[in-house]
């Protein structure tokens, strides 16, 4: 049996991995997948101490952050599309929406 420490020892990794790419990368895309990393290890923490205290709880919270997640991607890729259409760059340092 794998203990639970190294679940979140895991999850903390993954989420600093996701703050790292989300400071320091100017890609919409990239900042886009940083964000789904951090949600995912959140995912991870729930579903750790969940197993831990024998509750179903943490893994129904996994269940609607996935549900938010994935709308949250849908709505995402769309708005990115369309940036991406008008703008012809997925760079944040060029992408002003209140200039034309």
């Amino acid at each position: 049996m794998v203990p639970t420490a190294y679940y979140l020892i895991l999850a903390a990794m993954l989420f600093s991995i996701g703050i790292a790419a989300f400071l320091i990368k100017r890609n919409v895309i990239t900042i886009f997948i940083s964000i789904e990393l951090m949600l995912n290890a959140v995912n991870l923490t729930f579903v750790a101490f969940a197993h831990m205290w024998h509750q179903v709880a943490g893994q129904i919270f996994v269940f609607f952050v996935m549900v938010v997640a994935a709308a949250e991607a849908a709505v995402g890729l769309a708005i990115i599309i369309s940036i991406f259409r008008s703008r012809q760059t997925l760079n944040v340092d060029e992408i002003d929406l209140m200039k034309l």
